[in-house]
């Protein structure tokens, strides 16, 4: 795209006749990025200031820069790089706001003609959007998805390095699934991906909203913090768009009130638009209706087990009718979808026990999983867990109260403890413990095998806190950590030992 066009109505600065030309490629903020011909655009950042590799990024091909004004000047001004001449410099007020608009442009505005269908929320994200693909396929409609634990396009996988990506990460796997003609993206929205703007530009068709509970308060300092940036996807939507909000939540009432969106809500207590009913759970599967507007009703059979998976389907399910989706599809989609990965993951290596693997890293998380087995175990209810290093530490002690009160054995441990002393972690943890049944194996992988060696028939095993992950991160390293994997190696060892 040239130059000029792609500066139009983003700056009322006259873009040089010699420069206008200039055939732009490529558009970054990441000078690692940069090719012939890219425009690169210098942010700054947390930790780091763009404009310092402002001459990494000429050096690798860029021939246009934006960047904020220099020393106390507030107004857009063009100038030449002093080095290069021909590098067009353009400063403006608000970089971040200029990258959103040009990565928008440069994309063609993908989002106008990939439907869009974003899930915020503390908790259920991943499953959320899992359950919304897994129906969409069964439909016949190809989809793309963002997310947690990775990113696809109609099957095919690519790691995710963030839950939402940055800002010319998301409009370009737009703009892929645009061209592959692909008509629907389904995406995780993180809190951090709202509040800092990511996704202002997309033109969501629904807004899905599955609960609030405290979490991030390293980053938002409040939980009303916390809950403005979850908001922010609710107030952009359009008059013809849907917000899907979990009527059950506290905030429900408040959130509706925030949106020009259509609303549909979803629950088990309230008096929902979708409201599941008739429901029952085993160890292995789940079953209930869903009253839907205009009288219809949804069977749903599906092998997502606990209450927190029920309202997860209920927000797929709500997200996919307001889509027009058949009905038919909706329950084979939901049937068919077999497990999420390390979310109440069942591992099975032939032992007369259940051991299952989960992501959940929040109290409500913790709660929401170990109150299902709870309710669906015959015996003992062993987890192992722990809690992130450097993040929000109001969350040890409240997940130490919970694990203490719904689980007869706790084994403390650690989970990414960066640059925290593991130990210490668990001393914050062990404060909220309201009974004397925990022990404590700051070495995760020996913290897995005690349960595993405590366990007896009919036992249930949750390790909680890294589901998906397969890495643990220290002060100074990362090393490869998958807990399934270690639970496999578990069994694999006993099996030798039975055999000789």
């Amino acid at each position: 795209m040239q130059l000029s066009k792609l500066l139009q109505n983003i700056t009322k600065e006259k873009i040089p006749s010699d420069v206008a030309h200039y055939d732009i490629r490529n558009v970054c903020s990441d000078s690692r990025k940069v090719i012939p011909n890219s425009l690169f655009i210098a942010l700054k950042g947390f930790s780091q200031n763009g404009e310092d590799f402002i001459p990494d990024a000429v050096k690798k091909g860029a021939v246009a820069v934006i960047k904020s004004p220099s020393g106390s000047q507030s107004k857009s001004l063009t100038s030449r790089l002093p080095k290069d001449p021909n590098v067009f410099i353009l400063e403006v007020e608000d970089t971040n706001k200029t990258l959103r608009e040009i990565a928008a442009k440069f994309y063609d505005h993908p989002s106008s003609k990939v439907r869009t269908i974003g899930v915020t929320g503390t908790n259920g994200k991943t499953t959320t959007t899992f359950v919304i693909e897994s129906i969409l396929q069964k439909a016949g409609q190809a989809c793309g998805v963002l997310g947690t634990i990775n990113y696809r396009i109609n099957r095919e996988v690519f790691p995710a390095p963030n839950t939402t990506p940055d800002v010319i990460g998301i409009q370009q796997f737009l703009y892929n699934l645009m061209q592959k003609n692909i008509p629907y993206c389904v995406m995780e929205v993180s809190s951090h991906g709202l509040d800092q703007g990511r996704v202002d530009l997309i033109d969501f068709k629904v807004g899905l909203f599955t609960n609030l509970t405290s979490d991030h308060l390293d980053y938002h300092q409040t939980t009303e913090k916390y809950f403005l940036a979850k908001a922010k996807l609710f107030q952009n939507l359009s008059k013809g768009s849907h917000a899907i909000i979990n009527g059950d939540d506290p905030l429900a009432k408040q959130l509706k009130a925030m949106t020009k969106a259509k609303v549909y809500t979803f629950g088990v207590s309230s008096d929902s638009d979708f409201k599941a009913v008739d429901i029952t759970t085993d160890i292995s599967h789940t079953s209930f209706q869903i009253k839907c507007p205009q009288g219809k009703m949804i069977n749903i059979r599906s092998k997502l087990i606990g209450l927190h998976n029920i309202y997860n389907i209920l927000g797929a399910v709500a997200a996919c009718y307001a889509e027009k989706i058949p009905i038919s599809s909706i329950e084979k989609g939901v049937e068919e979808l077999a497990m999420v990965p390390g979310r109440l993951e069942k591992i099975n290596c032939g032992q007369d026990f259940h051991v299952f693997i989960d992501y959940a890293h929040t109290e409500d998380g913790l709660k929401n999983v170990l109150s299902c087995l709870q309710d669906i175990k015959t015996r003992k209810l062993i987890v192992v867990f722990g809690c992130g290093g450097n993040r929000d530490k109001t969350k040890r002690p409240k997940m130490g109260k919970v694990a203490s009160q719904l689980a007869e054995i706790v084994i403390l441990t650690s989970d990414n403890p960066r640059t925290e002393d593991p130990q210490d972690i668990i001393d914050e943890i062990i404060v909220g413990c309201s009974k004397e049944n925990y022990a404590v194996s700051a070495e995760r992988k020996e913290a897995i095998y005690y349960a595993l060696h405590l366990a007896q028939k009919d036992d249930v095993v949750l390790i909680a806190g890294k589901g998906h992950e397969d890495y643990q991160i220290f002060k100074n390293q990362t090393i490869h950590f998958n807990d399934k994997e270690v639970i496999q190696e578990f069994f694999a060892a006993r099996k030798l030992v039975n055999k000789a």
